[in-house]
Parts: structure tokens; sequence; C-alpha cells
């Protein structure tokens, strides 16, 4: 089992393992978040029960993202009306990542979910979408699917079944969020059936496709989450049956993308009266709901930016 240069692959956590089971026509990533989701989670104190959901989109979104050939920005939303409102996370092909999440803390206190809660409880009615932004001289793709699950692995199953893409499975994992002496880590694991060329292969190709999801199944979320456990030797550990190949490891990192130019752009197309409006004191914050980075505009910065 090597990859395309015949090394072997050196991270085990924060990247991206393409491979593909060689006996079918199966392909698949394994994603594994340390550092990166904790960049992530760092400095908003989320209850366990949505640093763990969030850590699992995380998850998932680098998955599909890497899936996809794109140059540009991946976007992962999910939106209802339960306790947590609103949840983004956004890759950029090069690999940068960052997510935040909304939610109302007292209706979250007051249904008090626990640490590992289902989509339907913090979320309730809420819908799903994935974005690809490749600029602004290109077309946007959007897909947009109700959350229809306990989990969001479920949910993003039946996306697939819905959108009639390739056939997909997918297993999500995040550690134990309300254990704060231990490190927080993230994972994922996706395998997707490939297209037969000739139809006679078909029940060989549905029977090959069946054996992969079972090996996919068997993995456990202390071997997704485990840094100890290489990524090459936790795909050999399932499909070595089937022969496995892995490729070039795909590196993640936390970094947010707002700047104090970004900011004064958006102010920018507001009215000057309207900017002298939301100033207190004669002084506008603005905080990035991402990294919560604070940007302050005094009243002579508010003036030059509202006569660009």
């Amino acid at each position: 089992m090597t990859d395309d240069d015949g090394m072997l692959p050196p991270l085990t956590v924060d990247c991206v393992q393409p491979f593909q089971i060689e006996a079918t026509g199966v392909r698949g990533r394994l994603v594994r978040l340390g550092a990166t989701l904790e960049g992530v989670l760092a400095g908003h104190a989320y209850p366990p029960a949505v640093a763990a959901m969030l850590a699992e989109a995380l998850a998932m979104a680098a998955v599909l993202s890497s899936s996809l050939k794109y140059d540009g920005i991946f976007t992962l939303q999910l939106e209802g009306d339960g306790p947590v409102g609103l949840m983004v996370v956004d890759y950029t092909s090069s690999g940068h990542v960052r997510g935040y999440a909304r939610f109302d803390a007292e209706r979250l206190a007051a249904e008090a979910p626990a640490a590992n809660a289902s989509v339907p409880q913090l979320f309730g009615a809420a819908r799903m979408s994935f974005t690809v932004d490749q600029g602004p001289d290109t077309a946007r793709y959007q897909g947009i699917t109700p959350l229809e699950g306990a989990t969001l692995a479920a949910c993003c199953h039946a996306y697939f079944r819905q959108s009639e893409q390739l056939q997909t499975a997918i297993m999500l994992c995040a550690s134990d969020m309300a254990r704060a002496e231990e490190p927080r880590r993230a994972g994922a694991l996706m395998i997707q059936r490939l297209p037969i060329a000739n139809p006679l292969q078909s029940d060989a190709a549905e029977d090959d496709w069946r054996r992969a999801v079972a090996m996919m199944s068997s993995a456990t979320a202390s071997e997704l989450l485990s840094p100890a456990l290489a990524a090459d030797s936790l795909l050999y550990r399932l499909f070595n049956e089937d022969g496995v190949r892995v490729y070039r490891q795909r590196p993640l990192a936390y970094r947010c993308r707002c700047s104090q130019a970004k900011v004064e752009r958006t102010l920018a197309a507001f009215p000057l009266a309207e900017l002298m409006a939301m100033a207190e004191n004669g002084v506008l914050q603005v905080t990035c709901e991402f990294c919560k980075a604070n940007y302050v505009m005094d009243e002579a910065a508010l003036r030059a930016v509202g006569s660009r």
C-alpha cells in the first residue's frame, strides 16, 4: 500500500487522506482533525453538545469538499429553528478551515441536551446547504436539502440518496467535549462507489460495494480519532482484503480570512448616516463570528469609509 510517490504518508491528524480500494470501484477519504479543530473552537466556549456537532460538521465538510475539484471556497451551512439556529463551516481549496455556531444559550440551558445530542434536538426543523464559490466570474453551485436524520452522517446519506449522485457511505465522530482535560478531535471516513462501464458487471459491483460498506462500518470511533494509529495503518486494517492504495495527503489548517480591509469594504456598502447610527459614542465595533477578532472604527475612520 503506497501513495503515488511510493512514500508512506507522514501525517496522522489535520489532513485528508485520499484512497482507493483496488479490487473494487470504490474511492474514499479519511479525515482527522486535531489542532485545526482546537483553532475553530478556541475562544467560543461552546457547550459540549454544540462543540461536538460543530466538530462533526467540520469533519463532514472536509471529506465532502476534498472529493470535489474546485478553486475557491466550499461552505457547509446548517440552519434551523432549534436552540442552535446556525452552523457554518467553510474550506478553501488550499486547505484552510474555519467555522462557527450561533445558538440561543437560554433555550439550550433549558433543554439541557446531552453532549451527544441528536440533530433534531439541536436544530429542530432545519435544512443543510452546500455551496461552492469559485469567485465573482464563475457561477456558484449550491445544493439544499432538509436535515433528515438523527445524526449528521444520516443527514448526509439522505442528501446523497435524494441528489442521485454517487452512492456514498460516511462515518463521523468527535471526542467527548465534556471532558475538558482531553484533546478535542474529530474524524470522518467516506467511501463512494464509482460508476461502472460494463452493465454486465453490475451484480459484482453491488457485492463489492456492500462489502466495502461493511468493512468501513467495522471502524470504531477510537480508531478514527487516535493520533497513534497512522492513516495508512487504519485503512489497511479496514480494507486489506481487497487491497487499498493511498494517495498524497492534503494538510488542513485553521485560518480565518477576516481582516481590517474586508471589514472596511463591507461597511463601505452602507450610507454614512447608517454607519454613524450604528456607532456607540462615536465608535463602531465589528466582531468576526468565526474567530472573535474585534475591529474598532472611530468616527474619523467611519467617515473615511463612508466617503468611498
